[in-house]
């Protein structure tokens, strides 16, 4: 039987699924061959779309040259995830070995629209280049006093969790499983990695709440992973210790994993913080971070489950008088003695720079030197540094240049995530799921790249304005465009320069406070004095930070010569009057973008504005008031980081702009 597409509760915008995205496919004569629950998912698809837009859709042996699309199981050499499409003798045919390649296939009909219905073309092959593509949502079940619901959410409240229990209306939840598929995720976990009391309890006696989330994303190919603490058999189990060499610690492990696979049979694995900002982790034991994970890898590798293990480890406890100590160290100097250490279940999750998802930063230089490690790249979709949904700022062009970087001429980033790519989800309950309806671009956008990471960004925005404003005319889609290209680097222009990072309000991270962490024990600073300004991480004089790439990036960052200009402030401490291969000076730099970046501002919300008749109205007045924001905060941030460097430096705008 048809699996019915989920209804969205009222008022909730369909994101980049709207009915008319099925316009093409829904009109067309459709024939689906093969069996088992995604098959259904996709017959439940094609029914809809049919039922609205007139055609038709029918199952199993019937001659092909009569339909419009043939979609079917029977190929045998595309993986569980792959498909192919052709075009021949009218008719589209979509081909998979499994039910999840045949979903996928879907989607990609649906993303061409009318043109998977017009002319000719030869077989293709689409198998997504990494094999785990996930989010993990840092939701709490209870609402936390300083978090709240979301660890910096921006969209309202958990799609999962009520009132401290799972919520018992699912159909969003089913829907969202929908919106990760239509652009290829295939995993998601549910909780915050800095797991609480109740959230601990998740993986014992409150399973079953999971394993009915789990069943409203299966039918979409969404497999659960669940956040879990280190300390659980002390915590949850009663146990004096959780060493990980400990025998009883590792039957408890065991046991519990066994009967969290009773419940969720197609359970994906665990995720751990350890060690790191208070968590707790195998350092208590004088264990390294291998045996950490190994003893979950074990524990989930009868079931053929993963422990996602996060290289987010530094001191957080720093004293901001010692020059020497570096936070953009500590993963590589972590986990490099590590290497060929860790369990094939076991995967490495490396932040994609080395500090804390920064507007701009280096590629870590961690995910270049464990050769013998699985390591999944970690975005973070959710801006919780570059605007929070309150400012428009498309990070597909960021991310698109870390998955191509090569630390060594043979592998870009992208080849070498072997673990997969996973991301910090940017969703919640808000109505337009990402609180900021242009937002919903970077979730697309993450899902785009994880199945093939070398991609075209910009193609992939394009995409995602197709699908979401179908019926935009070419000139709007156009205007659509304008005020997401470049969004990244009009943030970037107004807030941190030249890599130097942070700057931001402490705790909550929203807003300018040039100083907010020069002081602090967090390792964020930025070091600005009368003279110049930025970290000094040569080897030659500073922390040694630029040594730990591979060549030819470790020469290129230990000199400001060749170090880019856009990573400067992050490698070097330079005098203000350092000439920048723009030919501009740096205090004149900052002074410039700062300014060039509120005028985008402002040209992007008067284009945003004519879009009025175009954009459905909620839409609309939502992003219109949001750019109100936006402006806003761009003013306060041109005004407070230039007024800081006029008083420390005593230099003059050039140009004699105003500077308070």
């Amino acid at each position: 039987m048809p699996l019915p597409v989920p209804v969205l509760p009222e008022g909730v915008d369909p994101a980049w699924l709207p009915p008319t995205a099925f316009r093409a496919v829904g009109g067309s004569r459709t024939l689906i061959r093969g069996s088992g629950p995604l098959v259904e998912t996709v017959h439940g698809e094609l029914a809809e779309a049919c039922r609205r837009f007139g055609g038709r859709v029918v199952r199993d042996a019937v001659p092909d040259g009569a339909y419009d699309l043939v979609l079917g199981l029977g190929a045998d050499d595309l993986g569980d995830e792959g498909f192919a499409s052709a075009r021949e003798g009218g008719t589209t045919k979509v081909t998979a070995s499994g039910g999840r390649g045949l979903l996928y296939g879907l989607f990609h009909v649906v993303r061409l629209g009318e043109a998977a219905f017009t002319g000719e073309w030869a077989r293709e092959i689409h198998r997504p280049s990494l094999a785990l593509r996930m989010l993990d949502h840092w939701d709490n079940v209870a609402v936390h006093p300083v978090m709240g619901q979301v660890e910096r959410g921006y969209a309202g409240g958990s799609l999962f969790w009520e009132d401290g229990w799972a919520r018992g209306e699912l159909d969003r939840v089913r829907a969202y499983g929908r919106l990760l598929a239509a652009c290829g995720i295939n995993a998601l976990s549910v909780n915050n990695v800095n797991v609480h009391a109740t959230e601990a309890r998740l993986l014992t006696d409150r399973i079953g709440e999971v394993a009915e989330i789990a069943r409203a994303l299966r039918p979409y190919g969404i497999r659960t992973h669940l956040s879990v603490s280190f300390a659980a058999p002390i915590t949850l189990g009663g146990l004096p210790t959780a060493d990980p060499l400990d025998e009883a610690a590792r039957d408890w492990w065991a046991e519990a994993t066994r009967r969290v696979y009773e419940a969720i049979p197609d359970f994906g694995g665990y995720v751990v913080k350890a060690d790191s900002e208070g968590q707790p982790g195998p350092f208590a034991y004088g264990r390294s971070h291998a045996d950490g994970a190994n003893l979950l890898a074990a524990a989930l590798e009868p079931f053929g489950g993963t422990v996602h293990w996060r290289a987010f480890v530094y001191d957080h406890r720093q004293d901001w008088r010692d020059r020497t100590t570096d936070r953009a160290r500590a993963a590589y100097d972590h986990f490099v003695p590590l290497d060929g250490e860790f369990a094939a279940s076991a995967v490495l999750q490396v932040k994609h720079g080395p500090m804390d998802f920064q507007v701009r930063e280096p590629v870590s230089p961690l995910i270049g030197a464990m050769p013998r490690t699985r390591l999944a790249v970690e975005l973070q979709v959710t801006q919780e540094y570059t605007g929070q949904q309150r400012h428009v700022c498309w990070l597909g062009p960021m991310w698109s240049e870390v998955l191509r970087f090569r630390h060594q001429p043979e592998l870009p980033v992208g080849e070498l995530a072997r673990g997969g790519l996973v991301g910090v989800s940017n969703v919640g309950d808000d109505p337009f799921w990402t609180g900021h309806p242009l937002a919903q671009a970077n979730l697309y956008t993450f899902g785009r790249l994880a199945w093939r990471p070398d991609a075209e960004p910009h193609a992939v925005l394009d995409e995602w304005i197709g699908l979401s404003f179908p019926d935009a005319p070419p000139q709007s889609a156009d205007g659509l465009h304008a005020v997401l290209d470049g969004s990244w680097r009009t943030y970037e222009k107004y807030t941190a320069p030249l890599g130097v990072g942070f700057m931001v309000q402490p705790g909550h991270h929203y807003g300018p406070s040039v100083d907010g962490y020069e002081y602090s024990p967090w390792g964020t600073y930025h070091f600005a004095d009368r003279d110049g300004v930025g970290v000094d991480r040569s080897t030659a004089t500073g922390t040694g930070f630029a040594g730990q790439y591979a060549e030819p990036w470790a020469a290129q960052y230990e000199s400001p010569d060749s170090c880019p200009d856009e990573l400067l402030l992050f490698f070097h401490h330079v005098p203000y009057g350092h000439v920048l291969k723009s030919g501009k000076t740096v205090i004149q730099h900052i002074y410039d973008t700062h300014f060039e970046g509120v005028a985008e501002v402002e040209e992007a919300r008067a284009v945003w504005a004519s879009l009025a008749g175009v954009v459905g109205p909620g839409r609309h007045t939502r992003v219109a008031e949001l750019y109100d924001e936006q402006l806003r905060g761009a003013r306060e941030w041109r005004d407070q980081v230039n007024s800081y460097f006029l008083r420390k430096s005593g230099v003059p705008d050039g140009r004699g702009r105003d500077i308070y």
